[in-house]
């Protein structure tokens, strides 16, 4: 059929709207990312995939591993990942690591600032790479005083060490980016870690600004222990996530895709 057929064969609205259809598919492909339709809203009003992934290590090692492979938006640290990679917590080699982190392409970087002065500390920073630096800090008094300041000065701020429900009301309250609950340690004090978290992000969506086009506060999940902690926080609603290499690793270690790969591969050479 002709396109002057097709034109003629359905009413002019029909035709336009398959012509918008297709336009926007080719443009979601030649763009290398899909959209999820806003429930209720016409079909050109597509949203991004909420899902962001980080990845938790201060490694460079890890990092060359696993940044290349397109998964993580970014990378989270703090002065205890910095010791275990054997690397010293001082601004020197925070910078190094940022340096090395702005080659790798990664969107978003979140450095823990620490010391009695933590707006000092989140001041510098900041100023490693301002358009990409998230500063973490505790969800304390300290922590949200330094955080009052940091935001009004355009810097994005990231809470971390949050154990209870409570605390994301103060992140959302300060305009923080994120707050980070860590679910392992809450499951190690006893409690249902998955079922708190799952309570903070409801209080997340209660407290959201009404217009989506403003920015709102995330749970940024970190302490997860296996690859499953993921797939059920995700499917109670939670998109923001950084996880270990070890995780990352673990994703893929799937024993029947393995096998099912080495098959293919197996019968592709005649068997």
């Amino acid at each position: 059929m002709s396109p002057t057929s097709y034109q003629t064969a359905l009413p002019r609205g029909d035709y336009i709207t398959i012509h918008r259809r297709v336009s926007w598919l080719l443009a979601f492909v030649v763009n290398g990312s899909m959209g999820l339709r806003r429930p209720g809203s016409p079909p050109d009003l597509f949203l991004p995939m909420a899902l962001r992934l980080l990845l938790d290590s201060a490694d460079p090692a890890a990092w060359a591993e696993w940044l290349p492979s397109g998964l993580f938006r970014g990378v989270t640290t703090n002065p205890t990942l910095l010791r275990r990679a054997g690397q010293p917590c001082t601004l020197e080699l925070l910078a190094l690591l940022t340096a090395r982190a702005m080659d790798f392409g990664v969107q978003e970087l979140h450095l823990q600032a620490w010391g009695s002065d933590l707006l000092a500390c989140g001041r510098a920073l900041f100023a490693l790479a301002p358009s990409r630096i998230w500063v973490k800090l505790p969800i304390t008094r300290a922590g949200a005083a330094a955080a009052r300041s940091l935001i009004a000065e355009g810097c994005p701020v990231t809470f971390t060490a949050c154990y209870e429900p409570a605390q994301v009301l103060l992140a959302a309250a300060l305009g923080a980016d994120y707050i980070a609950p860590y679910l392992g340690r809450i499951t190690d004090l006893g409690r249902d870690g998955h079922a708190e978290l799952t309570r903070m992000q409801r209080i997340v969506e209660g407290v959201a600004p009404a217009a989506r086009t403003e920015a709102r506060l995330r749970l940024l999940v970190a302490s997860l222990r296996s690859p499953d902690d993921l797939a059920r926080l995700a499917a109670e609603g939670l998109d923001t996530f950084t996880i270990s290499p070890a995780i990352a690793a673990e994703l893929f270690a799937v024993e029947p895709t393995l096998a099912a790969a080495a098959q293919f591969e197996h019968d592709a050479l005649g068997g």
